[in-house]
């Protein structure tokens, strides 16, 4: 696998203190709370976890007697209102929650305060997924390490499974999970039966993050990655290397002859209705979306569904790509709302926060959650699933610059998947065009030689 996964095996790095240390003075008691902590206002994203996220602060509310405040916005709305706020002489959201897509531009913006600048007796609970280190910043190297600050808390360690149709699995005498895209091919082709059941749905609709982000588990899972070394500011394009290739190819194959027929043009919200209306037998997406699969109000197919680490090829470990969200204190916000931000992190990242946050239908940052006796129940059967790929969950970038990057394979992907282009001239050009932005910007990069 490329070395651009700096610190992609989830280590779990204490600062200091081991599990069950808290913040200095971060759990006020309820008696008098709200006259010792000043309210908050976090501007977030509408999204599948955003419902728990709120129950989860209102427990904060309630057991501390805190005050926080959701500014609720569109997915590009809330990194809109977050980037006017980081950059005005006093800020109005007291605590960033950021994107995978965006963390970057908050950090190396210099738009977070680190944690333990705000209160020097924080300290990160030992078992809270570190995500690829992407919490750490190293503000004079620009990398991601323990070495450098603790800028943020994860809000949800998002990354996506495979979903699949057990009930299928067993009617057709289908051993175990597909664990190999070789097994996820030769299933999905058993179960092909358009257009009453395709045997995979796939995203393939250009957007902000899209197909982009669906092809990453297939692109990482085969070997393949977008640059050579980020973790050694090493920018060399890599993408158009022959495990691209390969992974391209296995994606619109697996469209055209065991999926459905408009791939290209479906996006998340068609995936998923596909899976809930009982007309898809897999979908890689992103487990967020867990909760939808066994709510009777929604979802054809309660207790059918269940999940897997994404595929790979024989003998690499599963390479979900991050999705995740994070939660960084801004900057240009008076103290005492920076401290009560803090001290909102220092609860949130708790076992019992986390064990509650799951019951609450949200996805646990500390994997303590997923060891809890809930993790055993049938409604929590993704759990398990997921504690098994967190682990091996890859950064892709860590630069500020993504959203160029993003932008260049959001319409080179679609473009092949549609037929539009080959898979050879979409890799080339992506790949070309990336090497263009990187260059511009200042970073050490290149190309390989042009697939033919």
């Amino acid at each position: 696998m490329a070395a651009n996964r700096h610190g992609e095996m989830g280590r779990r790095t204490a600062l200091g203190l081991g599990a069950g240390a808290l913040a200095s003075g971060a759990l006020p008691r309820r008696a008098g709370a709200q006259g010792r902590m000043a309210p908050i206002t976090i501007v977030i994203n509408q999204s599948p976890w955003l419902d728990s996220f709120q129950r989860t602060v209102q427990l904060y509310e309630r057991e501390t007697g805190a005050k926080v405040d959701l500014d609720v916005n569109p997915f590009a709305g809330s990194l809109e209102k977050q980037r006017n706020s980081v950059r005005a002489r006093q800020g109005t959201t007291d605590l960033l929650i950021m994107n995978s897509g965006w963390f970057a531009e908050m950090y190396f913006g210099g738009f977070v305060r680190p944690i333990t600048d705000i209160d020097p007796g924080f300290r990160l609970e030992r078992e809270v997924y570190t995500l690829g280190d992407t919490i750490f910043f190293d503000a004079e190297k620009k990398t991601m390490t323990p070495q450098g600050k603790l800028m943020s808390i994860p809000i949800s360690p998002l990354i996506p499974l495979t979903y699949y149709r057990g009930d299928l699995y067993r009617e057709n005498g289908i051993q175990g999970a597909p664990r190999t895209f070789a097994q996820l091919e030769s299933n999905a082709r058993k179960l092909h039966r358009p257009p009453r059941m395709y045997g995979i749905v796939q995203r393939g609709a250009r957007g902000p993050h899209t197909v982009a982000y669906d092809f990453y588990p297939y692109l990482y899972g085969h070997g393949g990655s977008i640059f050579r070394n980020q973790a050694e500011n090493d920018y060399t394009v890599t993408l158009n290397a022959p495990e691209g290739r390969t992974a391209l190819d296995y994606y619109i194959r697996l469209a055209k002859e065991a999926g459905h027929p408009r791939t290209a043009a479906l996006d998340q919200a068609e995936v998923i209705q596909a899976i809930v209306t009982g007309r898809g037998a897999h979908m890689i997406t992103v487990v967020a979306a867990w909760s939808q699969m066994d709510d009777p109000q929604r979802s054809a197919v309660v207790d059918k569904i269940e999940w897997a680490p994404p595929p790979s090829i024989e003998g690499r470990p599963t390479a979900p790509g991050l999705g995740h969200w994070l939660a960084g204190v801004s900057r240009n916000v008076p103290d005492d709302r920076q401290r009560a931000a803090a001290a909102f992190l220092a609860w949130f990242q708790t076992p019992a926060a986390q064990i509650a946050t799951a019951k609450l239908g949200g996805i646990p940052i500390n994997a303590a959650a997923y060891r809890d006796p809930i993790a055993e129940e049938r409604r929590f059967r993704w759990m398990k699933p997921l504690a098994e790929a967190l682990p091996h969950a890859v950064n892709i970038y860590q630069f500020p610059e993504a959203s160029e990057v993003i932008a260049v394979l959001e319409l080179g992907l679609n473009r092949a998947i549609a037929g539009e282009i080959t898979s050879v001239a979409a890799l080339n050009d992506m790949s070309s065009q990336i090497a263009e932005i990187m260059a511009k910007n200042g970073y050490r990069t290149g190309k390989l030689e042009p697939l033919r």
